[in-house]
């Protein structure tokens, strides 16, 4: 049963992925310009120039070969030059991507950590104040918007009490060379005897644009997570333990809390890739040398390229995250996967 729900899961995998490439390729014909600059990069190239790109992309030949050779050209890693740098796209993907996933990452630790534990208060305190008081301040979390709560956080932490820096990763006293391009890690492996400072340092820089990032997703696994535990705590199960004497936290810990995170576990998954979409905002705000605000100053730019190349890496990342979180769901909870045959 598993392995039909694995081969169904990574055919629609494969189908998703053939739509993303052949998006990708039409961007070379949807963007304004020449198509030999928006497939290459390449700019104010002599007549032999031009005519070496017009054999190696293929330009002449029927669109199913150009679209075969842009394909090559992607698995070889030849996804053109920026033309605001001059340097390959994927040069910029690879530097640049650790750091928003690295700042995602922590922002999503930061609400499942605060998330699931206030969603299950709130629903062992149904319509007590403590239930009050969590669905209230989750309320005006999910009602404000990222760039406004990224503004208050700046103008009282920043500029009214100086406790945390503005921008950046990391201060300019400190020179960490980059191996992995996660910043903590790196620092642990420079190793150097000021470490401990430069990690301080680096967690100053962290936290405002974490707090803002993890806002959004900290709201949603609250308030899912109490109508998770609700229902669960409204079945004939939970009916008959509590009838036998148990009490509330034994109820919620040896009976609800499992069934009640399954859903959970899924949403979890899918905060992630909304995480990467508030991140460009979040990384503009916070000047943070990620992926999405080099996407955002390339459109501005109208850096066709990079660009294109972005987006496919983006998307490429949100796709494979969200069918990951799909396949553990399914191991989890094997209910899932006859869900999707519409069996039950």
């Amino acid at each position: 049963m598993f392995a039909k729900y694995a081969y169904r899961r990574l055919s629609l995998l494969c189908f998703m992925l053939f739509t993303l490439t052949i998006f990708t390729f039409a961007l070379n014909y949807l963007f304004p310009g020449e198509l030999i600059t928006n497939f290459s990069g390449e700019v104010n190239s002599s007549y032999a120039q031009t005519q070496a790109l017009v054999e190696k992309y293929r330009i002449e030949e029927n669109i199913f070969v150009q679209y075969g050779a842009f394909m090559a050209r992607m698995f070889e890693g030849d996804w053109g030059l920026s033309l605001s740098s001059g340097q390959p796209v994927l040069s910029h993907v690879k530097h640049l991507f650790p750091a928003t996933l690295e700042l995602c990452l922590y922002a999503l630790t930061v609400a499942v950590i605060i998330g699931v534990p206030s969603g299950v208060i709130a629903s062992a305190y149904h319509k007590k104040w403590p239930d009050k008081l969590i669905n209230s301040l989750s309320l005006m979390g999910f009602s404000i918007p990222v760039f406004w709560l990224a503004l208050l956080l700046i103008m009282a932490f920043c500029l009214g009490l100086g406790l945390f820096p503005m921008s950046g990763r990391i201060g300019l006293l400190y020179e960490i060379q980059p191996v992995t391009h996660f910043i903590l890690i790196d620092i642990y492996l420079e190793g150097f005897p000021y470490g401990g400072a430069a990690f301080w340092d680096a967690l100053h820089h962290l936290a405002l644009p974490t707090v803002v990032l993890a806002m959004y997703p900290t709201t949603v696994l609250i308030r899912f997570t109490r109508d998770s535990m609700l229902e669960v705590l409204d079945q004939n199960y939970i009916k008959t333990a509590r009838a036998k004497g148990l009490n509330r936290s034994q109820l919620i810990i040896h009976h609800a809390l499992r069934n009640a995170l399954l859903p959970v576990i899924k949403q979890i998954g899918l905060q992630f890739s909304t995480l990467i979409t508030l991140a460009m905002i979040t990384e503009v705000i916070f000047s943070w040398p990620g992926i999405g605000r080099w996407l955002i100053e390339s459109i501005y730019q109208r850096d066709y390229p990079a660009i294109q190349g972005g987006l496919l890496a983006v998307s490429f990342f949100v796709i494979i995250a969200n069918m990951l979180s799909d396949f553990i769901h399914s191991i989890l909870d094997p209910l899932a996967r006859n869900q999707a045959h519409g069996k039950v």
